[in-house]
């Protein structure tokens, strides 16, 4: 039985100028962390008369455009020009990927909010639309419809039955309307399955080499027999792409932890005197990007914080490689 209850979705948002750089290690699409990050901030801002905790989000991707340039295999970012010193001397340029995005944010929700008459609830949606588009998404900016167009589609308040037949049909006619488009899903299953095949031949391989293989276009070797009439059969090689099971991506999922935990204000020019301070470093994954009409649940689409403060991770987790095994 599913646990969630209530879908808050917000369509079709244009954001401009956000953050393309996901991790030290990867680029092209904001990571999950800062959608996360976006859900507890909005959580913040709400006024008292919205009771709304918010339990999970989820993004789907309808258009994309990177602030890049391309050279055959080599990508150079659009870079802003910086003021001069006060020297007069051109100032040191910080790299800054951006990415302009038309997205769906869905959310998890819960709340005395979430019940009522249906003018009610939509009265919340638009309210906490109102806020988010005040708010930043990634580094980026919400930007407003352009003049002319047609308006933007407008922001509501799912109740999901408790029925399990009338919830899947509730949700089958939810991802039509997220078509047409993309969501980031979790795909941690792949990676543990790389790697074991690749013990197999290899039985050194760790994570990191799996986690590389999956990242990248490998090429392989193909070897067959050819048929010669008179003579000996001859070998005929060709070379060709490891097909992959979907639209894999590397992904950053959170952070680990390498340092102990320190008392607040041990550590100087720390931004925050009061918290404990910890140094950590990204934690990587396998993500895909599917289709929404093959999801089958809300809880494939959700992402949400899982921390294990006890080993020192702060990541993030997603249920589609069990929900969608299950579902199979």
């Amino acid at each position: 039985m599913s646990e969630t209850k209530n879908l808050l979705i917000l369509p079709r948002l244009r954001v401009q100028n956000a953050n393309a750089i996901s991790s030290p290690m990867t680029w092209g699409f904001p990571a999950m962390s800062a959608f996360v990050g976006l859900m507890h901030a909005l959580e913040r801002k709400l006024p008292e008369h919205l009771d709304l905790e918010f339990q999970g989000v989820g993004v789907i991707c309808h258009d994309y455009q990177a602030q890049a340039a391309s050279n055959g295999f080599t990508h150079s970012f659009h870079l802003t020009r910086n003021p001069v010193d006060k020297s007069g001397n051109t100032a040191a340029i910080v790299e800054e990927g951006r990415i302009h995005l038309e997205i769906t944010l869905v959310f998890a929700v819960r709340g005395e909010s979430c019940y009522g008459a249906d003018e009610e609830t939509q009265r919340v949606a638009r309210e906490t639309a109102e806020i988010v588009s005040g708010m930043r998404i990634a580094g980026g900016s919400v930007v407003p419809p352009s003049l002319g167009k047609a308006s933007r589609p407008r922001p509501w308040l799912e109740q999901l039955d408790d029925d399990p037949e009338a919830r899947a049909l509730q949700f089958r006619r939810l991802r039509r309307r997220w078509l047409p488009g993309f969501a980031l899903v979790s795909r941690d299953d792949l990676l543990t399955q790389r790697l074991a095949g690749m013990r197999e031949q290899s039985p050194e391989a760790n994570v990191l080499d799996a986690w590389l293989d999956l990242s990248r276009l490998n090429h392989e070797c193909r070897v067959k027999q050819v048929e010669i009439e008179g003579g000996k059969p001859r070998e005929e090689v060709s070379w060709e792409i490891r097909r992959r099971p979907g639209w894999l991506v590397p992904i950053p999922v959170g952070y680990g932890a390498i340092s102990r935990l320190f008392e607040p204000g041990e550590v100087t020019r720390a931004r925050d005197a009061s918290t404990p301070f910890r140094f950590v470093e990204s934690l990587y994954s396998i993500g895909q990007w599917v289709s929404p009409h093959r999801l089958s649940n809300p809880e494939e689409l959700l992402w949400y914080v899982d921390n294990d403060l006890d080993a020192g991770l702060y990541r993030l987790a997603n249920d589609f490689p069990a929900r969608h095994t299950a579902t199979q």
